[in-house]
């Protein structure tokens, strides 16, 4: 099952009581939970509790958005190979900021040893991981991109930085089907990236080659962009947005994450 643009688009079009929210509401509560996960000690057990609730949480409003159990999983997944490449070697790191180490009786070969504080770090490295990637497929599979970047104009976000990002989505799709239509022509001529009778330094010249090729485009598509935005009057003006106001099941929303993050923050 492969996952495109157009797919986690799609999602965002749902009916649910987790899509219709405001776009503010979403990104800011995802922000929160963010921030509050890496801000919690990377030596304290009972974070671990913690961290468990908050992706519950993420978990009891993926259900509530009805979001495909497998394609959660595949995109997680994707994201895994990052975040585990770092935390698999904490277990067997000194860390500079302890002042001492426990080392558990275990012989391991080329002299590694393993500490109970770089599991536990380890530990609570993994489960932020989770619940930051959690967030942020939840955040992304209900929120669109042109939703997502006029909440954060709402929100106060520069304008130079939100036109960016306008722009970016406007033309993501746009460099996908041209990665698409390069890598169609590549199949066409027999190219396979894994193919074992081809030299890899020809494969990787070959991949090169497709990585400039969707630069230059871009930078000509931004250039023809930009003069066909002076053309019809663009002065650096932000895009208009109308004003629309929170709604009583947006302040109910954030009252139940706060709460949660409170009540933990305090009784956990």
């Amino acid at each position: 099952m492969d996952i495109t643009l157009t797919d986690i688009e799609r999602q965002t079009y749902k009916q649910t009581p987790i899509h219709n929210l405001d776009g503010r509401t979403k990104l800011a509560i995802s922000i929160i939970i963010i921030i509050y996960s890496v801000w919690l000690s990377p030596l304290e057990f009972s974070n671990l509790y913690k961290l468990g609730t908050l992706e519950l949480y993420l978990i009891v409003l993926m259900v509530l958005a009805r979001l495909n159990p497998v394609y959660v999983l595949l995109r997680l997944l994707v994201t895994l190979p990052f975040g585990t490449s770092i935390i698999v070697l904490q277990p067997f790191v000194r860390h500079s900021f302890l002042d001492q180490a426990t080392y558990y009786p275990v012989d391991l070969p080329f002299g590694l040893a393993v500490t109970y504080e770089g599991l536990l770090f380890g530990g609570l490295l993994f489960a932020k991981f989770l619940v930051c990637v959690s967030a942020i497929i939840l955040l992304s599979s209900t929120t669109s991109m042109n939703e997502m970047v006029a909440a954060a104009r709402r929100l106060g976000i520069p304008a130079e930085f939100t036109l960016l990002l306008t722009m970016m989505v406007r033309y993501l799709f746009l460099f996908w089907i041209f990665l698409k239509r390069i890598r169609t022509a590549q199949k066409v001529r027999l190219f396979h990236i894994w193919n074992r009778k081809v030299p890899r330094k020809w494969i990787l010249r070959q991949i090169a080659y497709t990585i400039s090729s969707l630069f230059i485009r871009s930078y000509e598509q931004g250039e023809r962009t930009y003069i066909s935005m002076l053309c019809r009057g663009y002065k650096g003006n932000s895009v208009y947005l109308r004003k629309e106001r929170l709604r009583v099941q947006d302040y109910t929303f954030v009252t139940i994450a706060a709460g949660l993050l409170i009540v933990m923050q305090l009784y956990g």
